[in-house]
């Protein structure tokens, strides 16, 4: 059976100011570099078959560090399938101050299934890409490969749903601890 590695990029400037990033490309704190370090300590002696990441600089710079080097030979993958989801008019923003701006709305835009920001995506337009992103790649892993995956929280939504039978509703609410490795087999 195929072992499957998921793990969140670690703290982003973004994350740090409580700005919502989406699509924008923002790297790494001290911290989530120290964070994801302790990923890649936790899976030193686990070696990789192959690795995706999403494309955007946090997730791609996330696995380099996790990784450290050690794979030069290693197919890495790069899918936007499982890029962070798009916030729309929200990127950009503080979060806390549109949590006072639009008090309604703002526990619908973040953590509602089917509500997607102005302009953004929902959880469950996340979901359709990331499923499509299984779809695709889920064939293709044989029984001896060992997956790593660099995503982002909401991205992982959905594979954690995937793989732990969750509802929408708890996919939709749950909150990632950073530096949590989530391993699955196929």
């Amino acid at each position: 059976m195929a072992q499957i590695y998921i793990f969140r990029h670690g703290e982003t400037t973004d994350n740090s100011t409580h700005t919502f990033s989406g699509k924008r490309e923002v790297d790494l704190t001290p911290k989530g570099e120290e964070e994801v370090k302790k990923i890649g300590e936790e899976l030193k002696d686990i070696v990789p078959t192959k690795a995706y990441n999403s494309g955007q600089l946090r997730s791609k710079h996330t696995l380099d560090l996790v990784l450290g080097g050690k794979y030069p030979n290693l197919p890495i993958i790069e899918d936007p399938k499982i890029r962070e989801r798009d916030y729309g008019d929200l990127t950009g923003q503080n979060k806390d101050e549109m949590a006072i701006k639009y008090p309604q709305e703002d526990p619908l835009w973040h953590r509602s299934y089917d509500v997607a920001p102005p302009n953004g995506e929902s959880i469950q337009d996340v979901e359709k890409r990331v499923m499509e992103f299984l779809e695709e790649e889920m064939p293709k892993w044989q029984k001896e490969d060992v997956i790593f995956i660099s995503a982002h929280g909401n991205s992982i939504r959905p594979l954690r749903k995937y793989f732990e039978g969750l509802s929408n509703e708890e996919m939709s609410t749950f909150e990632h601890t950073p530096g949590k490795i989530y391993h699955y087999q196929t």
